[in-house]
């Protein structure tokens, strides 16, 4: 599927009702929890647009942590912003603090290779039985 280049937003906005369905929905999701008066958030905001134009097979969400206060609880957010991948469901990344474009870039390549069948292997033997 291609989007043509500068069709609507790039990124989506995501709350409560709809964060469930975005991440089953969508095999990678990017998410950046920030607020309007934090100035890091500010600054990254450019940067996630820009990524996520370059890379339309992959959604990236945006999660206002004051209008969505539990749903930033949910996820344990405690600094802004914050930014976290999801692949198949799992979190596969998490960390606060504003990425240059190239490390957000890089960040990109790394979930599209991050090997799922291992990843889930490694999680189910790390569970305990119950």
């Amino acid at each position: 599927m291609n989007t043509p280049y500068g069709f609507g937003m790039a990124t989506v906005n995501v709350t409560e009702a709809t964060f469930a369905t975005t991440i089953t929905e969508n095999p990678i999701v990017f998410v950046d929890f920030w607020a309007a008066w934090c100035g890091p958030c500010r600054t990254f905001g450019p940067v996630f647009e820009a990524v996520s134009a370059k890379h339309p097979d992959i959604v990236f969400a945006k999660i206002d942590t004051e209008a969505e206060q539990g749903l930033a609880q949910a996820a344990g957010i405690s600094s802004i912003p914050t930014l976290m991948a999801i692949r198949d469901g799992i979190v596969v990344f998490s960390q606060a603090g504003a990425l240059p474009e190239p490390n957000l870039t890089n960040l990109v390549q790394a979930v599209r290779d991050v090997d799922m069948d291992e990843l889930r292997a490694t999680l189910a033997a790390g569970e305990p039985e119950g």
